[in-house]
């Protein structure tokens, strides 16, 4: 059994990560890191949640060890409770030590490790992003539906009943 009451299948045939970034120190730029906390709680059989303050290089490794890969971050502004928009790599892999976008880890992916896992990009959006802890009211609520819709979407794919 999960903890929602849903029923474990047999061992998945995919494998899914989802990656949360941000900094929790900077209120509601912490809903990515919020994201794979709630995600790693499930414990479901095939399905690896990470939090990280941004991207890094070394992240393309782990991705492109997994079928199904969901970036999750705060947004400042866009859709509300969380925009989502599929991801295919960057047709060009330039970056700096400061901005590594997932569109690059995926070509990077592609490119060195002849992979190419299918990706999301959720950004859920948040309102205040002053140096304090703790999620904002509002970035709370869209952070249930974000999770919500994410676990959803991975427990259809990894077949367990919800």
């Amino acid at each position: 059994m999960t903890p929602l009451g849903g029923k474990r299948s047999s061992a998945p045939a995919t494998r899914v990560l989802v990656l949360g970034f941000g900094n929790p120190g900077r209120q509601d730029d912490g809903l990515g890191p919020a994201v794979a906390a709630e995600i790693e709680k499930l414990d479901w059989p095939g399905v690896t949640a990470r939090d990280n303050y941004q991207l890094v290089l070394e992240d393309a490794l782990e991705i492109a060890e997994n079928d199904v890969v969901w970036f999750v971050d705060a947004a400042r502004d866009g859709a509300e409770p969380f925009g989502i928009q599929p991801l295919s790599s960057a047709p060009n892999i330039a970056f700096t030590s400061h901005l590594l976008r997932a569109e690059v880890l995926l070509a990077i992916c592609q490119n060195y490790f002849e992979r190419a896992p299918q990706a999301f990009q959720v950004g859920i959006r948040g309102y205040d992003f002053e140096f304090q802890e703790g999620l904002t009211e509002g970035a709370q609520r869209n952070l249930l539906e974000a999770v919500k819709f994410i676990q959803s979407s991975i427990g259809d794919l990894i077949g367990i009943e919800q």
